[in-house]
């Protein structure tokens, strides 16, 4: 079957989870800032995130800087990261390539997350005005959230396609592609060697039909090259 609609998961494919991560830091270290003398909170908390070690980073990040907390600031500073208005921007491969689709494919978004979190991420994209299908698993709650059925089914019937007719495209072979193969979408495997999942093991039944390393190569996947427009291609 032809594809006619392809499918994005959002954080390492669309974005980059650390640019999403660092503006969520800045904004708690600007809110702390307003009471308390936290104003390397920013830099400490990215040097702690890019160590590798991600846990209890807030927690630490205080210890750090030797401001006292409680479970109570903790939560304060969960709450300022998840609800802020990110400064984020599509990535440029990602942008090129929903620039170049052409309308005879249809666009998706299935995306894990806090709702309101992931909320502000696909406004602050200005995904719904780009995409005919967008999907906030979240909003059907954690039990739904990927490999459940749910999103896909759900995202398959926003942009009335049939399962066999959808392709898939993610970064985490753990969650992202069992459902959808096992429903006869294509999936295809975003692997930029520098997200979360990145240099991870995976069973054949985890793993995409195809593995890329830049969205750029998903003209090169023959089921997809024709639904990119020809002109200007390598602008």
């Amino acid at each position: 079957m032809a594809i006619e609609a392809v499918v994005f998961d959002l954080d390492d494919t669309l974005i980059s989870e650390r640019d999403y991560t660092l503006s969520g830091f800045r904004a708690v270290g600007e809110w702390l800032g307003a009471t308390l003398p936290a104003d390397r909170f920013y830099e400490t908390a990215a040097a702690l995130y890019d160590s590798g070690d991600k846990g209890q980073i807030f927690n630490r990040t205080l210890d750090a800087l030797g401001i006292p907390w409680d479970d109570r600031l903790i939560s304060c500073c969960i709450c300022c990261f998840r609800e802020h208005r990110p400064d984020i921007r599509l990535l440029p491969d990602a942008e090129w390539v929903l620039s170049r689709l052409t309308s005879r494919v249809k666009l998706g978004l299935i995306t894990d997350g806090y709702l309101e979190t992931q909320e502000r991420k696909v406004q602050v994209l200005g995904l719904r005005e780009r995409m005919q299908g967008v999907i906030l698993t979240d909003l059907f709650g954690r039990d739904c959230w990927k490999p459940s059925p749910v999103p896909y089914e759900a995202v398959s019937r926003l942009l009335q396609t049939e399962h066999d007719c959808c392709l898939y495209v993610g970064d985490n072979p753990s969650k992202d592609f069992v459902t959808a193969k096992r429903l006869g979408w294509t999936t295809v495997h975003i692997d930029r060697g520098d997200g979360v999942y990145s240099g991870r093991t995976y069973t054949a039944l985890e793993e995409a039909h195809y593995r890329i390393t830049s969205l750029l190569e998903l003209k090169d996947i023959p089921v997809l090259g024709p639904l990119f427009r020809m002109e200007g291609l390598y602008a």
